[in-house]
C-alpha cells in the first residue's frame, strides 16, 4: 500500500497556496492530500488584503493562485481560527504534518518618543482600513492637512499615494464604498515621506516610484539638497539597472516645474525619525539630517528640523504574530527555524512543524520570492517522513466532521467562486471590476449561500 501524506497548511496566502502547489507537482514516493486553513473567509491572504487596490498588476497574481486551487487536488477551509476552532492536537490527530504560512499582518514598532500619540498610526492597519480587511474598524480618521508617512519601501510609498490620490481617481479598484467616502472627505494638501538613507538606497522598485510623479492633480516635490551623490551612490547607478532606472526617475522629476495642484507628495531622504511632536495630539515630526558614512550607511548630521503635520503613519515594516503552541521569536516576530523546520528552544527540529513565507523568514522580499522559501520547506517535508506524525482520524471527512461538532461555520473553494462572482456583480453597474465585500458575516453567508439582510 503506497503511504499517504495528510498535510495541514494553515494560512492560504501565496505562500500557503505555493507550498500545496510544490508539493503536489514534486516527485515522491507517496500520495497527498493537502487541506488549507484560512482564518478569513477568502484566500488569497497578502495580495488580497495587503496590495493597494490600484495595483492591478500585482492582483493579477490571484489569476495563478486561483489556477493552483481551482485544480481540485487541495481542499479549503475559510473561516477556521488556529488556536480557537482548531489546536495543534487537533491537527495532530487528524493529519502528519503541518506548514504554518500565517503571513506578517503587524506594524514593526518605532521606538521614538510620541509616536503613540493619537492620529500616529501603523502603516499595516491603514493597509487593512483601505483594502477592506474584516477585521478591523470600517471608519478610518481623515482630519489632517499634512501628513507624515515614516520608510522608504514600497508599503510607504502605498500608504503615500493613496493618502494623496483623489479618492474619484481609486473608483475604477475594489475599493469598498466606505473607504472611497473616508477618502473623498479627507482635507489633505501635503503627504510628506521621510527615509533616513539616500535616494540610491531606497527599498521601493522602481514601478512603485514612477507611479507618484502619475497621480492626477498632485505635485510631487523633490529637493535637491538629497541629490549630491557620494561616490558608493554613483556606483550604485552605474553597476546596478535597478537604481539607475530610479535615477532616471528623480532626475526627470527634478526638471519639472511645479504646477500648483491642489496636493503636494514631498520626499525627504537623509532623514532620520527622531521624535513625533505634540501633546494631546500629533503637531509636527522632528528629524535628523543624516549624510553617507562611507560604509554604506548613514549618520547623523546633528542638524535638526521640524515639519508640522497632524497625522503620522509608521511604515518601517511588518511583524508576524504568534501562534497557539508553536515556538516564536519575540525579537524578529517569526517562527524559529532551520529552511522551514521549526525549532523548539533548544533549536532542535520540532517533529512534523514547518514554516514558509513571511513567518519563516521575516517579511522581506516580493512575492515571487515565496516560491523558492516553499520549496526550501518542502523538500524538507519529503525528506521528514521518519519524523511525521501518526494520526489516529486521517480520514478526509473527519476534519469536517470536528469542525462541525465545533459549530465552525467554514467556508470552502466553491464558497469562494460564489463570494467571487457577488463582488463581480456589485461592480457591474457601477462600471467598476468588482466592489469588496467587507463584514465578516456577510461574506460567509454569501460563501455559503445564505440570504444576506
Amino acid at each position: 500500500m503506497t503511504p499517504k501524506l495528510r498535510l495541514a497548511i494553515v494560512g492560504a496566502g501565496p505562500a500557503g497556496i505555493y507550498a500545496a502547489d510544490i508539493l503536489l507537482k514534486t516527485e515522491r514516493a507517496f500520495d497527498v492530500s493537502i487541506d488549507l486553513f484560512e482564518q478569513l473567509p477568502a484566500p488569497y491572504g497578502l495580495v488580497r488584503y495587503g496590495v493597494a487596490p490600484d495595483h492591478p498588476r500585482i492582483k493579477g497574481i490571484i489569476t495563478a493562485l486561483r489556477e493552483v486551487l481551482d485544480t481540485g487536488d487541495i481542499r479549503l477551509f475559510g473561516n477556521v481560527y488556529f488556536g480557537r476552532d482548531i489546536t495543534l492536537d487537533d491537527l495532530k490527530q487528524h493529519y502528519n504534518a503541518v506548514i504554518f504560512s500565517t503571513g506578517a499582518i503587524r506594524d514593526a514598532p518605532l521606538q521614538i518618543p510620541g509616536i503613540d500619540l493619537p492620529e500616529s498610526y501603523g502603516a499595516a492597519d491603514f493597509v487593512s482600513w483601505y483594502d477592506g480587511h474584516p477585521d478591523f474598524p470600517r471608519e478610518w480618521p481623515l482630519d489632517a492637512r499634512e501628513v507624515a508617512v515614516i520608510g522608504n519601501g514600497n508599503v510607504a510609498l502605498d500608504v503615500a499615494r493613496i493618502l494623496a490620490k483623489h479618492a474619484d481617481d481609486l473608483l475604477p479598484t475594489e475599493i469598498p464604498a466606505n473607504v472611497y467616502d473616508g477618502l473623498k472627505a479627507s482635507p489633505v494638501t501635503d503627504v510628506h515621506v521621510f527615509g533616513r538613507r539616500g535616494p540610491m538606497q531606497v527599498k521601493f522598485t522602481p514601478l512603485e516610484l514612477r507611479e507618484l510623479g502619475e497621480l492626477d492633480d498632485v505635485d510631487l516635490v523633490v529637493y535637491e539638497e538629497d541629490f549630491d551623490y557620494d561616490e558608493a551612490s554613483k556606483t550604485a547607478i552605474e553597476t546596478n539597472k535597478q537604481i539607475m532606472v530610479i535615477d532616471r526617475i528623480f532626475r526627470k522629476w527634478r526638471d519639472e516645474p511645479q504646477t500648483g495642484s491642489s496636493r503636494r507628495l514631498h520626499l525627504h531622504f537623509f532623514a532620520r525619525p527622531v521624535e513625533v511632536l505634540g501633546t494631546d495630539s500629533v503637531e509636527g515630526f522632528r528629524y535628523e539630517r543624516t549624510e553617507p558614512d562611507g560604509a554604506g550607511g548613514v549618520r547623523g548630521t546633528g542638524e535638526f528640523r521640524e515639519v508640522p503635520v497632524q497625522a503620522v503613519y509608521r511604515a518601517v515594516g511588518y511583524f508576524g504574530s504568534p501562534l497557539d503552541g508553536i515556538p516564536f521569536d519575540e525579537k524578529r516576530g517569526v517562527i524559529p527555524n532551520r529552511e522551514g523546520q521549526v525549532l523548539d528552544d533548544e533549536d532542535r527540529p520540532v517533529p512534523g512543524v514547518y514554516a514558509t513565507g513571511w513567518i519563516k523568514r521575516g517579511p522581506v522580499g516580493l512575492i515571487g520570492h515565496t516560491k523558492s522559501d516553499a520549496m526550501e520547506t518542502i523538500k524538507h517535508v519529503i525528506n521528514g517522513q521518519a519524523s511525521w506524525w501518526s494520526p489516529a482520524h486521517p480520514e478526509e471527512s473527519a476534519i469536517v466532521d470536528l469542525l462541525a461538532s465545533r459549530g465552525v461555520e467554514f467556508t470552502n473553494l466553491d464558497g469562494w467562486h460564489n463570494l467571487d462572482a457577488h463582488e463581480l456583480a456589485l461592480g457591474a453597474p457601477q462600471g467598476r471590476t468588482r466592489v469588496k465585500v467587507v463584514p465578516r458575516d456577510e461574506m460567509v453567508a454569501v460563501s455559503n449561500g445564505r440570504p444576506v439582510d
